[in-house]
């Protein structure tokens, strides 16, 4: 028999019942019924029963134990009797009476339980992650994480992709984050970085001729952390083809994704793929408030400021007047909903920074409210009619410059469907978010800027980037978004490096600042570059959608807290003054205060 085990914990059923075996694992619980002492035995594969009396010489060892020590039992199999079943268990029918036990590590005691699910001080776990991941849906996250890694290499190299891997010690990036930066040892005061993402290689890979590339690739942004993005690094599937339009990359790439949550849906519904819906940026903005939408929640905003040009509600007709706008949005079957319900989504605009958020109530066909009574009945029930909004549903109404009533829309929007239950959770909606617009004002810096990524084809091409104002030419860039993430952001790309020095010198870069950032790519464009284009899928918020975790924290293996820390290993830490001479740098202490 084998020295630590002959099966694992997961595998024994009432097949099994009469077999001496060996199992090896950690101990889950201990349940002491008065000289019989049950054992929860874990490992990787699952948990089996094991089962010690005052006749076994494993009562006292075990009974010594501190849970979560790891331990070998020799035993026999046993049919639990009927009453004691346990049907959420694969191993639930059987249990394992142990002749003898052997402590291999015993435990100290632990700094956070691991059994069960409870909330826990996020600096402790991740301190002690290694306990941390032994915690069932935490493990069970890790797992599905990687199976969704290796079901994504399987759809795309049955797409006719190949994977390749690209340098990750390279040149600076204008990805829009800070770059992390490597000091090189051999070139006194020169740095590689790590890269933001493989964009400029793939591309390269593209003009060298390897058709379709795809990549797991690990990307690095020094950036802040928040709820759908980890600080430090994180992961996409990355991917690049050759001589296709925008439409080819939709419908090579919707098989792969929505395959993916297929796959790992357990019942939930998934947007047939081919019929992924593809809404324009602009519409975007207008319907949903978000550039993100989520399509399980059936609320759509309107533009209503035509109907308050001439209205008796002043403040809408003095900011439509001044080139403002006035959005709406409805609030479904609110008519059993009192007073304070739309009082309170007022006072949480205000406390998110907005002016605030009016409101109409209707019941029964009857308004209230202060805009309904200074607009007037009737035009507010033609505005209803106009909008199919019912005799008992009310409206909320974002009103300002149209960027700031645009993003107060969209969160009440997510707010109202929330708090009404409009939302069906067991459904992956996804869509593609298309013509991008290719460049944005820059407020802060009074200039034009590239509003996604840099690298991407023009709509209209060099004739465009010449004729056009530049904040009205789309770009061929797209989103791919799935109940209210962006899961995957790409674009046709611009091979064309003409067009490529007039897009750079519109946001202020000139022909020389292109061939000394991003020579590379310059000059390969200049060797014949094929029609290209690709995307980036984040691994993290596929996984962290698929199981339904609410922070990537809980699909990561080993992640670093708010303030970008490994609390685990301790980085980020000082480096030894030997090491700092060596790369020719010294630390230069911040000024306290």
């Amino acid at each position: 028999m084998h020295l630590y085990r002959s099966h694992t914990c997961g595998a024994l059923s009432r097949g099994d019942v009469g077999q001496t075996v060996r199992l090896s694992g950690w101990v889950h619980r201990k349940r002491d019924h008065g000289g019989v002492l049950f054992v929860d035995l874990r490992d990787h594969y699952g948990m089996t029963q094991i089962v010690a009396d005052v006749d076994s010489p494993a009562l006292p060892i075990l009974e010594a134990l501190r849970v979560e020590s790891v331990v070998t039992i020799d035993g026999n199999v046993k049919a639990r009797s009927e009453g004691t079943i346990n049907a959420n268990l694969s191993t639930g029918e059987i249990e394992v009476y142990a002749r003898g036990a052997t402590v291999l590590s015993a435990a100290e005691e632990l700094p956070m339980p691991v059994a069960g699910e409870q909330e826990y001080p996020e600096d402790i776990r991740l301190r002690y992650r290694f306990l941390d991941l032994r915690r069932e849906t935490l493990h069970a996250n890790i797992v599905t994480r990687t199976k969704v890694i290796s079901d994504m290499r399987r759809r795309m190299e049955a797409a006719g992709f190949t994977e390749y891997s690209t340098p990750i010690l390279t040149a600076s990036s204008p990805e829009g984050a800070r770059d992390f930066l490597v000091p090189s040892r051999i070139h006194p005061g020169k740095f590689y970085a790590l890269p933001q993402a493989p964009q400029q290689y793939k591309q390269l890979l593209m003009v060298a001729g390897f058709d379709r590339y795809f990549q797991i690739a690990p990307c690095f942004r020094d950036e802040d952390p928040r709820a759908d993005r980890l600080p430090g690094e994180f992961y996409q599937l990355d991917l690049e083809m050759s001589f296709v339009t925008q439409e080819e990359v939709w419908e090579t790439m919707e098989p792969v994704i929505g395959g993916v949550f297929e796959a790992f849906a357990n019942g939930r519904k998934v947007t047939p793929t081919g019929s992924f819906p593809r809404i324009p940026y602009a519409e975007a903005m207008l319907k949903y408030g978000s550039d993100k939408p989520d399509l399980r929640n059936p609320i759509i905003i309107s533009d209503v400021s035509e109907e308050f040009t001439q209205s008796g509600f002043g403040l809408f007709e003095k900011i439509v007047g001044t080139g403002g706008v006035v959005r709406l949005i409805p609030a479904p079957n609110t008519a059993d909903k009192s007073r304070k319900f739309f009082d309170e989504m007022n006072d949480w605009a205000r406390a998110e920074g907005h002016a605030g958020l009016g409101y109409v109530t209707r019941k029964g066909g009857e308004f209230g409210g202060p805009i309904a009574k200074n607009h007037g009945p009737e035009k507010m029930a033609a505005l209803f009619d106009k909008l199919g909004l019912g005799p008992d549903d009310g409206c909320f109404f974002a009103a300002g410059k149209a960027e700031q009533a645009a993003k107060l829309a969209g969160a009440a929007r997510t707010r109202v469907a929330d708090q009404l239950g409009l939302i069906d959770k067991d459904r992956f909606e996804l869509c593609w978010i298309v013509d991008f617009p290719f460049y944005e004002w820059d407020e802060e810096n009074k200039k034009v800027e590239f509003s996604h990524n840099p690298f991407s084809m023009p709509q209209g091409g060099l004739e465009a980037l010449n004729t056009q104002d530049p904040l009205t030419i789309n770009a061929y860039q797209y989103d791919l978004v799935c109940n209210g993430y962006e899961i995957a952001s790409g674009s046709i790309r611009n091979q064309s490096p003409e067009t490529m020095v007039k897009a750079f010198e519109i946001v202020g870069l000139s022909k020389e600042d292109v061939e000394e950032r991003f020579g590379g790519l310059y000059r390969a464009f200049q060797y014949g570059a094929p029609p290209h284009g690709g995307m980036a899928a984040g691994v993290d918020r596929v996984v962290m959608l698929i199981c339904g975790a609410q922070n990537l924290r809980e699909i990561t293996l080993f992640p670093m807290n708010q303030r970008a820390e490994d609390l685990l290993m301790g980085a980020p830490s000082p480096a030894a003054l030997k090491q700092l001479r060596e790369l020719n740098i010294r630390v230069v202490e911040q000024t306290k205060g």
